[in-house]
């Protein structure tokens, strides 16, 4: 079993740059699949970038190029890293650890504010 916690939001200009870190407690953080979502206000959660377990990624086409996703096995810890930031992008991060056919775990979520 994994539990996700998520840090590093914050309030930034457009135009700037955070990182959002997913860090892990419990085992076998190595086998788990890491993906970001993101939940905007008033809006439906949406997928933000996956990185498998094996380290290759995927993200979203709404945020290619302005965002990274990597995550540091050693230290139990994926990462977002978000560069170019956009008021669209303001929403609750949540980082999620899975596995096919295995239970999904979700992190409490890390409040992104991006202002114009």
């Amino acid at each position: 079993q994994a539990q996700l916690v998520e840090s590093g939001g914050g309030v930034v200009q457009a135009g700037g740059s955070l990182r959002v870190s997913c860090a892990a407690s419990g085992s076998m953080f190595n086998t788990y699949t890491i993906s970001w979502y993101r939940q905007g206000p008033g809006k439906q959660r949406e997928w933000v970038a996956t990185i498998s377990s094996g380290g290759v990624t995927n993200v979203a086409d709404s945020v290619k190029g302005r965002f990274t996703i990597s995550r540091d096995n050693a230290k139990n810890t994926a990462y977002l890293q978000m560069n170019s930031l956009k008021p669209e992008d303001t929403a609750i991060y949540l980082c999620k650890a899975w596995k096919t056919w295995g239970t999904d775990y979700w992190g409490q979520g890390t409040q992104v504010t991006v202002f114009s």
